[in-house]
């Protein structure tokens, strides 16, 4: 198993770092994931989770997709954890070009991250469909029912959802990010969602770093494996 003397050194040379983190990266801050054995995936609903996060059923079980989605996706009182300041005070330092993620909770702009690629949208983000009017997350947190806008428009969360596709200037400056990183950290992710989990080969710096609780098909890959909290670790290192 990998070292946090060996993590300290591969940042200390480092300039170009890009952290790719997953839910795994919220859980510290108490958010569920989605695929561990207490994540939402397990929990028991009218509908599997998977469903309800679908774009056909957005478009016909409104109520019922926003009945869950206020319930289980608005963490709205989520504080960001070490992770996630750490990697704020990595690009502070010029130490690290990006943070490219799968989560929906803005906790990384929360702690301070300014270049911040969101592939999975943000729930803080929510937009009426027919006149294009911004609503924020505690509106619809607060609401009944279908959110509706003044115009009659319905109002949909900018998260992408089952069956839709993912925002190309994100897409392009995630992969730009990636490909231009010296180092790239892999953090809180099983690897197994696509078209994500493929970001990944496009990498062609010096160091690839790998931090998840369970084994994932990068392990054997990467030059640094550690089966650790991601907040716990990121902590440790020493920014000079």
């Amino acid at each position: 198993m990998s070292t946090v003397e060996q993590l300290q050194e591969v940042t200390d040379k480092s300039s170009r770092i890009v952290f790719f983190g997953g839910a795994g990266v919220s859980t510290e801050s108490g958010i569920p994931d989605f695929r561990s054995v207490d994540g939402i995936y397990n929990m028991k609903y009218d509908y599997p989770p998977e469903q309800i996060l679908s774009h056909t059923f957005f478009e016909r079980n409104t109520a019922e997709f926003y009945r869950f989605y206020r319930d289980k996706m608005l963490c709205l009182d989520k504080k960001p954890n070490k992770a996630h300041l750490k990697l704020a005070e990595l690009e502070r330092a010029g130490k690290l070009s990006a943070v490219v993620t799968q989560n929906i909770d803005g906790l990384h702009q929360a702690a301070g991250s300014k270049r911040v690629y969101e592939l999975h949208g943000s729930v803080l983000r929510n937009h009426c469909r027919k006149c294009r009017k911004f609503f924020t997350a505690e509106y619809i947190k607060n609401s009944e029912g279908v959110p509706v806008c003044d115009c009659g428009g319905v109002i949909k969360p900018d998260v992408v959802l089952y069956e839709e596709g993912l925002d190309d200037s994100v897409v392009n400056g995630a992969l730009n990010a990636i490909m231009t990183a010296d180092t790239l950290i892999i953090a809180g992710t099983s690897l197994t969602v696509y078209p994500a989990a493929g970001f990944v080969r496009y990498f062609r710096g010096d160091t690839l770093v790998l931090i998840n609780r369970d084994k994932t098909p990068l392990d054997k890959q990467a030059d640094l494996v550690f089966h650790d909290k991601v907040g716990e670790l990121l902590d440790r290192i020493v920014i000079k």
